[in-house]
């Protein structure tokens, strides 16, 4: 995260247990991979966690170049995909999906530009003013911005599940956050506010279960 590396660790704890706990509370194979978020935001915090601790002792080590890319490649290379795809796996309206699988072709398009651009040009992270930030060469359009918004954000607001839309919201109003307040440290700050979201993946399998249980009884 954008703030200590014991508040990525704190974090990374708190959404893995959020992730176990939401895994249990999946009812169905396609479920899984939304319940799974909290955990790969648990990977990802920890990342940056051991990433703070990296740039402190040995700032141009391996260690801290390999820890960089993972970041790099699960902000901007994993998310593009995976949100959308989790999303679309769970959304029982026709409608909905055709306009979620658009948003998983932007992610696809987004994370296979990515890819490249982080594969083949130089980028490091470095302490600044409190934050981690991501340096590459500039590559930011407002085509790969919007492309990236709909990707990660838009799949969930779209949603006629309740707990997913309230997730998108915490995400988008994590973004708009990030790039008005923390536009160097963007990266690392929206990641944060979209792993505090898990806690509303949770809430959503946990309602599900409860409205089962009452239909079950019923």
């Amino acid at each position: 995260m954008c703030f200590s590396a014991s508040a990525s660790f704190v974090t990374a704890g708190i959404t893995g247990a959020v992730g176990l706990f939401a895994l249990t509370r999946s009812h169905e194979r396609r479920e899984r991979p939304l319940a799974a978020i909290p955990l790969f935001f648990a990977v990802q915090q920890s990342i940056e966690g051991l990433l703070w601790l990296g740039l402190a002792g040995a700032p141009e080590g391996s260690a801290s170049s390999a820890l960089t890319l993972a970041f790099l490649l699960f902000a901007e290379v994993f998310w593009p995909v995976y949100a959308p795809a989790a999303v679309w796996l769970i959304e029982p309206d026709r409608r909905r999906r055709l306009l979620m699988a658009c948003c998983l072709l932007a992610g696809v398009a987004v994370a296979a530009f990515f890819l490249w651009w982080i594969t083949g040009h130089p980028h490091r992270a470095i302490i600044l003013d409190g934050h981690i930030v991501y340096v590459t060469e500039d590559r930011r359009t407002d085509t790969i911005g919007i492309a990236y918004v709909a990707a990660t954000a838009l799949p969930f607001l779209l949603s006629s599940l309740r707990g997913i839309v309230l997730l998108g919201a915490v995400i988008l109003t994590g973004m708009v956050t990030a790039y008005v307040f923390y536009w160097d440290a963007f990266v690392s700050v929206w990641c944060f506010f979209a792993a505090a979201a898990s806690v509303a993946i949770l809430f959503h399998f946990e309602r599900s279960r409860r409205s089962r249980s009452r239909t079950a009884e019923a």
